[in-house]
């Protein structure tokens, strides 16, 4: 049986999670918020730029994606796009048909998926051997998911998905470096500068 040819999970170029990190948060022209997922992603994601409207998760395995459900369904008029390793997402696939559900059309996930857990020892995660988190997204109802060929096929998605009429799931295969610096472990002030970011609390 061959591959369907929206999941190339082993055809797609292995790529470096900063340097993708960098080509999404280089497209943001319209205060767009991006939730960080836990370790390593939001590491990268700090290391860009401390954006108001980034908003990095602590300690909070699986969450991203649940986190920037909320935020799409409260400001509809902004676009959101959450980072999550392929570890995390196993733990909470089910927030997957969730989204499919509610179709918030202002929601962008990106999975990057290298394989392992990489900050806890570099354990192999099931998605590493057996499961395809693509063909996982649009078994859930996502049916605007793909692979990421390579870095310009990246950007090329990224475009679409501002622009789309639901939810996207884009997939990247990533290398196994660790990230880049390391975001300053205050929940305070994480939470605070997010929701002036957004426009939901005015500064003191």
């Amino acid at each position: 049986m061959n591959q369907p040819t929206n999941t190339p999970a082993r055809n797609t170029k292995i790529m470096n999670r900063f340097d993708l990190t960098s080509r999404l948060v280089a497209k943001l022209k319209n205060e767009e918020a991006v939730v960080g997922g836990i370790g390593n992603t939001n590491f990268d994601l700090w290391a860009t730029g401390q954006r108001p409207q980034n908003f990095y998760m602590l300690g909070s395995m699986g969450l991203a994606f649940p986190i920037a459900l909320g935020v799409a369904l409260a400001q509809p008029k902004r676009h959101v796009f959450a980072l999550e390793g392929d570890g995390s997402i196993l733990m909470q696939l089910g927030c997957l048909s969730t989204i499919a559900t509610l179709k918030p059309k202002n929601l962008t996930m990106i999975v990057m998926d290298n394989g392992v857990y990489q900050i806890t020892g570099a354990q192999p995660t099931p998605a590493a051997a057996s499961a395809d988190i693509i063909a996982i997204a649009i078994g859930s109802g996502l049916a605007n998911s793909a692979w990421a060929a390579d870095e310009e096929d990246f950007e090329r998605l990224v475009d679409q998905a501002l622009t789309a009429s639901g939810p996207t799931l884009i997939g990247v295969r990533i290398d196994d470096r660790p990230g880049t610096g390391a975001t300053r472990r205050d929940p305070v002030q994480i939470r605070e500068r997010f929701m002036l970011g957004l426009g939901v609390r005015e500064a003191m």
